[in-house]
This record gives C-alpha cells, sequence and structure tokens, in this order.
C-alpha cells in the first residue's frame, strides 16, 4: 500500500487526534471518509446539485431528527387554511432518484361557546389546542411512484422539468 506523508500544525493536532479516536485509532480511515465526503460534495457542487438539510419527524422544533441529502429542488407546493398548512417538496438527487419532503404545521383549534362581538374579541372562555406536527422525507426512484405521493398540481410541475440537467453547459 503506498505510503503518504501529512504535515499537521501544532494548532491541527487535536483535530487530527479526535478524528484518530473517533475512527478507532486509525486516522488513514479517517482522512478517508472526510476526503470521500468532500470529493462527492465537491463534485455535485460542480454539477449543480446542493448539500440538503430537512427535519424529519413529530413536532415543530430543533430536537426533530435531521436528515441530508445532496439534491435539487424541482418544485414546492403549499397548501393552508386558518388552522394548518401543508408543505410539499420534491428533489431530485444525485442519483437520479426524487424525494419527497413533506412538513405539515401543526393543526390549531380555538373553540368558545361566546357569540357576535364577544367571539369577535376573544372576550369570555376560550380553548385552544393543537397537535405537534410532522415532517416525512420519502425516496422514490420513478416518476410513476412520485405521482402518487404529491399534488397533482406539484405532479405537474415536476414532471415538465424532471428530465432537464441541473446545469447546462453552454459552448458560447
Amino acid at each position: 500500500m503506498p505510503n503518504k506523508t501529512i504535515y499537521v500544525s501544532d494548532s491541527d493536532l487535536p483535530i487530527y487526534n479526535r478524528a484518530q479516536e473517533l475512527a478507532g485509532g486509525n486516522l488513514s480511515k479517517a482522512i478517508s471518509m472526510a476526503l470521500k465526503r468532500y470529493v462527492d460534495a465537491e463534485e455535485g457542487r460542480l454539477e449543480g446539485y446542493k448539500e440538503i438539510t430537512v427535519h424529519v419527524g413529530p413536532g415543530t422544533g430543533r430536537n426533530r431528527q435531521r436528515q441530508r441529502f445532496t439534491g435539487v429542488k424541482l418544485g414546492e407546493w403549499v397548501w393552508s387554511n386558518q388552522n394548518k398548512a401543508e408543505i410539499y417538496r420534491v428533489y431530485r438527487s444525485r442519483s437520479g432518484k426524487f424525494v419527497v419532503h413533506v412538513e405539515k404545521t401543526p393543526d390549531y383549534v380555538q373553540v368558545t361557546n361566546e357569540t357576535g362581538l364577544r367571539k369577535l374579541l376573544g372576550l369570555g372562555e376560550q380553548v385552544f389546542a393543537s397537535n405537534t406536527g410532522d415532517s416525512t422525507l420519502e425516496v422514490v426512484e420513478t416518476l410513476e411512484e412520485l405521482k402518487t405521493k404529491i399534488p397533482a398540481e406539484l405532479y405537474e410541475m415536476v414532471a415538465a422539468t424532471a428530465e432537464a440537467p441541473p446545469v447546462q453547459d453552454l459552448d458560447i
């Protein structure tokens, strides 16, 4: 196996030591993993893709799980009423798959037994309730599979642009 020498400044030594510790004592493995991720991200960036991080799971706060992938957004569709909203985002991943991120805000309910002006002014007994909301991420292989996962209006927009490359190189 070829041998490579890497010179590390004293100020960077703690990060190299921590990387070696996290890689089970194998600094070469840690460096190779980091370089693989770097090369993949840079090649994707040159092809027009971006690193995308989305929240997934119940709730709306920071405690939800985050998932990351490299892709390009193909479309977004929002539906809302006075109590809630649903946001659909569709991406194409670098591998050509379609990624569907659906965010559903909490449902809010306000109930009162008041009528007329008292109800409009929020006077009297009021009851408020809400759930936690939810976000999901799903990956599908084909446009046909995608069609069943998203609203028809969004599907029409995505299908019209899905085959276009994220970056078109012009020879001008």
